[in-house]
């Protein structure tokens, strides 16, 4: 089916769909050994999707042990890189062929549209398996420079076994920028999918055991964050955390790491990301066009999502009436209908919390100049309006704190001084835009933004082969890229006596 299929087949569809809801340990799937469950809900309509396997600590225990094993072995390091770069090609054909039911199962998990799942998550990780099995054997080791008596390799070796913690936003397409590079580097992986959305990761470590993954090699662990999540981390037997999460959670694995065996931990924690419009901005609707769709894309629910509209006082006016204009684009929806352009928040909790945020700015002092309020609750599900806020300052909660919501809040300054000042004056750093018609303007103000991604007149634009994260509060390490074969591996110098 294509992302033009109708609403009604899509449906149809969703209703015959089998739900993975157990844990994949050591190559096969099992209830949790605690018997336990909990309840998957659909945030389309507050269904039950289903009763998934409540991992605890002695499942991940399992499955950290199957991994290990694996990895001593060798049944994986081991193998040459080209039959490594094999599997995983596999690995994401398999993912293409079951695009469908992957975009269904991460559209009921999260709400988001089946058009989004398709061409963004779906072939976004597909790609990502793909790029990195191609990057196996064109990734080489070194020779240090030495007298001819005596010969230093310099080589990269895998970490041994990962925990990977992925959040719910984009289930599927961060759980691969976690499990291909680490998979390429020759480690064993146990994934921890957020327990809002399970499913996707279930379904995934399956079609990696199809494509020739051996045992153990990639385990899935569903679970709360408090059991199953803090026994990974504290695990002595993980060598290293990959996390993406809250800021909060992320000082959690810190000090699971602290407690433990001192593992590394790379961490993308969020972001508060500013769009700068300056005075001399060349293209309001241009401009416009982004910030509406750095916002509303996916219901705001994106790590780098465009939050904070800082706009100079010269131009708010004309800005602010456009990107109202465009976003009258994003209707609110069923996930299912392919003409839906934007889904709905990823539980209950969420969106309680994303209308506090918005009763908050107005308590604050806020103007809400769009929307504001609860969308298609007759429906069971959970949907917000798309809502534009006007009259923010820097110092307002709405502007420091990630909603994680379709709520853009709009800030005005006077001359680019101020304007870099504002947008640095945030605890995360993770992505920043800025649009004038002047590079030399642009390339000074980008080298002023303290973020890991910078665009210059464009908004979001991605690509595996760049890296992704941040500063301060947003963490340390990268995803994507040829730099996270760094993150997953660790350099070995091996010395030659040759004299």
């Amino acid at each position: 089916m294509t992302a033009t299929t109708s609403a009604e087949t899509w449906a149809a569809r969703a209703r015959a769909v089998a739900l993975p809801s157990r844990a994949f340990i050591d190559g096969q799937y099992r209830d949790a050994l605690s018997g336990e469950t909990f309840d998957d809900v659909s945030p389309r309509d507050g269904s039950l999707l289903a009763g998934v396997a409540a991992g605890d600590a002695a499942d991940i225990d399992a499955a950290v042990s199957a991994a290990r094993q694996a990895f001593d072995d060798g049944r994986w390091r081991d193998l040459a890189p080209r039959a490594r770069k094999q599997v995983l090609l596999r690995f994401a054909a398999l993912v293409r062929e079951h695009a469908d039911e992957l975009a269904l199962l991460e559209t009921l998990d999260v709400g988001k549209p089946i058009g989004e799942s398709l061409r963004a998550d779906v072939a976004g990780a597909a790609g990502t398996l793909q790029w990195y099995a191609e990057a196996i054997d064109k990734t080489y080791d070194e020779i240090a420079p030495t007298g001819p008596g005596a010969l230093a390799l310099v080589t990269r070796e895998p970490l041994g076994v990962v925990g990977a913690v992925v959040p719910w936003n984009y289930a599927l397409l961060i759980a691969s920028w976690k499990i291909a590079p680490a998979l390429a580097m020759g480690n064993s992986v146990v994934l921890k999918p957020a327990e809002q959305s399970p499913l996707s990761a279930l379904l995934l470590a399956r079609l990696g055991s199809e494509a020739g993954l051996p045992d153990g090699v990639l385990n899935v662990v569903p679970g709360m964050g408090k059991t199953a999540g803090a026994a990974l981390g504290r695990h002595n037997d993980v060598d290293k955390i990959a996390f993406t999460g809250s800021a909060p959670v992320s000082r959690l694995f810190l000090g699971y790491a602290a407690e433990s065996n001192g593992k590394t931990v790379s961490i993308e924690a969020g972001g508060k990301s500013p769009q700068v419009v300056l005075a001399d901005v060349s293209d309001v609707d241009a401009a416009a066009s982004a910030v509406a769709w750095g916002i509303f894309y996916n219901a705001g629910q994106t790590c780098n999502a465009g939050s904070r509209l800082l706009v100079d006082e010269s131009v708010k006016d004309a800005l602010l009436d456009a990107v109202v204009k465009v976003a009258d684009h994003f209707h609110a929806g069923d996930p299912l209908d392919p003409a839906t352009t934007m889904g709905a928040i990823v539980d209950d909790t969420q969106l309680d919390r994303v209308l506090g945020y918005i009763d908050l700015a107005r308590r604050e002092g806020a103007d809400v100049t769009l929307g504001g309020g609860r969308a298609l609750e007759e429906t069971g599900g959970y949907y917000v309006e798309p809502t534009v806020l006007d009259g923010v300052h820097n110092d307002m909660r709405v502007a420091q704190e990630e909603i994680f919501g379709p709520v853009l809040s709009t800030i005005t300054f006077s001359g680019e001084e101020e304007g870099v000042r504002l947008a640095n004056d945030t605890r995360y750093g993770l992505a920043a835009s800025v649009w004038t018609r002047d590079v030399k303007t642009a390339h000074r103000v980008a080298r002023q933004l303290r973020a890991g991604t910078v665009w210059v007149n464009t908004f979001d634009a991605s690509d595996v082969m760049t890296p992704f994260g941040g500063f301060k509060d947003t963490g340390a390490g990268r995803d994507k890229s040829l730099h996270a074969l760094d993150t997953y591996s660790a350099l070995k110098t091996t010395w030659f006596d040759l004299s």
